[in-house]
């Protein structure tokens, strides 16, 4: 007989195992980050050199510019808000780890019950008594209390799949963290290297303002001197009013830009400490971008994708274990009496219970399967996701070392455009001031020194923002 209850039981165990069978994952291939070029082109391949490797306080001298990014770090409310993200991804962890211990609860009870006189259970109370010749009261009174444990056994490693997923998520959210102060780092220093290109550009404007000033003065002696007409003093004035309104244009903009960069120091608008010499500062003499294998290392988004595509993985581990059954084990042990006084006898008093159950989906397992297939194409998209990264980083870097180099170019021709323009100031004034020259080739002459200027100012300034932009391309700034 026992021989035959073990075959039912063992047959039993056999149908829940097959009927239990779990699909098998899509295996994935990271090929884009297999296929990563060997170097970048256009650029050093030392890998012992790598502006990213530079510290932010290093790489931004500016005294000015450093206490801006020191104060974003401390009220930037988006970064505040990443620092919560980490609390509660750290959180989650904790609380998958805790599913791998018993479940441990203490409490207590208390309860009436009234069964019927014709049943099973009625009968029974009726006809047994208690201690001596006392019946069972009715209605029977229940107080208990003690300590109740559940534990669910770690069978097929699906909760330490849960929890290696959960940290997997906590290592993304730092790295995240760490993506968004690069780039805000990167943000203060571009909008500050623009303030700064404003502040020139208005000084330009001064300086334009004061050469039609000085125009319009001659223009109004060759007119007395009829040398020249009316139209050429109303064309030196309109063009001075129009220089006075660029001005307005340019402080307006440098209000707006102050108010950006308060915004991400999370300050109300205040006056921006920089340089009262209106100089752009300096560009590094050669950028160092080491090799593209650095890239997995040092930028935090690629590094944020990676943990992600690890958590996605592990979560379909967990989807696909949720089709195996389950071991879970209770167990109870305290005190239980129908009159409290009775509750301090020992053992009577005494009431346990220890049970295992083997419990594993059979039927009707579509959410099971929805569920699954669900995780399974979130690591797909994780992984579509993290291979992105890796290329658009690799672009991104690529294409501002080309973009550098194309406008260092640039620059040289703006400069010289603006030298030569420069020298024909006093020549096309003069040769105005003796009728040699129309006013109009003064007009021209001068507003054509202006665009060049102000266009070489712009060149200057997109030369700095470009190296920030490698910098933070090549991982820095985060560290």
């Amino acid at each position: 007989m026992n021989r035959f209850y073990k075959n039912i039981s063992l047959s039993f165990f056999t149908i829940l195992l097959i009927g239990c069978k779990a699909p098998m994952p899509t295996v994935i291939k990271d090929e884009t980050k297999e296929n990563l070029p060997k170097n970048f082109a256009q650029s050093s391949n030392d890998e012992t050199k790598n502006i990213g490797n530079t510290p932010w306080k290093e790489f931004f001298t500016d005294v000015n510019l450093q206490k801006l990014i020191e104060t974003a770090l401390v009220n930037n409310q988006e970064l505040m808000k990443t620092y919560q993200e980490i609390e509660m991804a750290k959180s989650n962890v904790l609380y998958q780890k805790g599913k791998l211990s018993p479940f441990v609860n203490a409490g207590g009870s208390i309860g009436v019950k009234k069964a019927g006189r014709y049943t099973s259970e009625g009968a029974g109370d009726a006809s047994t008594n208690m201690e001596g010749d006392h019946p069972i009261p009715d209605p029977l009174f229940n107080y208990e209390g003690g300590l109740n444990a559940s534990w669910e056994i770690d069978i097929w490693k699906k909760l330490r799949d849960e929890k290696d997923a959960a940290v997997a998520h906590y290592l993304s959210t730092v790295e995240g963290k760490n993506f968004i102060l690069s780039n805000l780092i990167a943000e203060i220093a571009n909008n500050y290297y623009e303030l700064i290109a404003l502040d020139r550009q208005l000084d330009i404007i001064h300086q334009y303002i004061q050469i039609n000033e000085k125009a319009l003065e001659i223009a109004k002696i060759q007119k007395e001197a009829a040398a020249t007409t009316e139209l050429a003093v109303k064309k030196f004035e309109a063009e001075l009013a129009k220089s006075k309104a660029e001005e307005y244009v340019i402080k307006q903009d440098i209000t707006e830009k102050e108010n950006i960069i308060n915004a991400l120091t999370g300050r109300f608008p205040q006056n921006i400490e920089r340089s009262t010499e209106n100089m752009m500062p300096p560009l590094p003499e050669q950028i160092f971008t080491g090799i593209p294998s650095q890239l997995l290392e040092n930028r935090p988004d690629i590094r944020q994708a990676e943990y992600e595509l690890t958590a996605s993985k592990l979560d379909v581990e967990v989807a696909r274990k949720e089709f195996y059954p389950s071991l879970g084990i209770s167990a109870s042990l305290g005190l239980e009496a129908f009159k409290p006084n009775y509750l301090v006898k020992f053992p009577e008093s005494v009431a346990y219970h220890l049970a295992g159950e083997l419990a594993g989906p059979m039927i009707n397992k579509s959410a099971i399967k929805a569920n699954f297939q669900y995780a399974n194409a979130k690591q797909l998209e994780a992984l579509y996701e993290y291979d992105k990264t890796i290329l658009n980083a690799y672009l991104e870097v690529s294409t501002k070392m080309s973009k550098i180099k194309n406008l260092n170019q640039y620059y040289e021709l703006k400069n010289q455009e603006s030298k030569a323009l420069e020298k024909s100031i006093d020549i096309a004034q003069l040769l105005f001031k003796n009728s040699r020259a129309d006013y109009l080739e003064v007009l021209m002459n001068n507003r054509d020194l202006l665009d060049a200027k102000i266009e070489l100012v712009e060149a200057q300034k997109n030369q700095l923002t470009s190296v920030v932009e490698i910098y933070k391309s090549l991982g820095g700034g985060w560290k």
